[in-house]
């Protein structure tokens, strides 16, 4: 695997969480079925904690590229970040017909470099199918169930 590659997806997501961490907790104000209203102190919290772990995948990947393990979570990011910007950045934008906070790098950085970095992976028959599918699900499903949690302890640890 071309580490440029990994670094790029690192790049991507810094840029995606900084547009999210400016934007989305005033956005998040707003009445939407999007989006519960989340202040900056919860949601720094939880981007930077979720950052990490894209890191931390990116780079265990790197070091253990034979670790299945290792492979699965960052295709899982891979694949989630994806999705990402189609659901819910795009689909809130169109729907609330007004910009949602993060649309913009995951429709342009995102989507575009992950999907490099897959087919780079499909390529070089490092993964296939069956495993992107599922560990996308899979981390999908935890990313999903974890940033409520990381909301409320940034909101109780991060000072008002």
């Amino acid at each position: 695997m071309d580490h440029y590659l990994v670094i790029f997806f690192c790049f991507a997501i810094t840029l995606h969480n900084i547009e999210e961490a400016i934007w989305l907790p005033k956005w998040s104000q707003q009445s939407s079925r999007f989006q519960k209203p989340v202040t900056s102190n919860e949601f720094h919290f939880a981007v930077i904690f979720i950052t990490i772990l894209a890191y931390l995948s990116a780079f265990s990947f790197l070091l253990m590229p034979k670790s299945e393990f290792a492979k699965w979570i960052f295709i899982g990011f891979l694949g989630s970040m994806i999705i990402n910007a189609i659901f819910p950045h795009l689909i809130a934008t169109v729907l609330m017909k007004k910009y949602a906070p993060g649309l913009l790098t995951g429709l342009l950085l995102n989507l575009p470099i992950n999907s490099l970095v897959i087919y780079q992976m499909f390529s070089k028959n490092l993964i296939i199918w069956k495993e992107l599918v599922l560990s996308t699900f899979v981390v999908g499903i935890i990313l999903l169930v974890l940033i409520p949690f990381l909301f409320k302890v940034g909101g109780k640890i991060t000072p008002s």
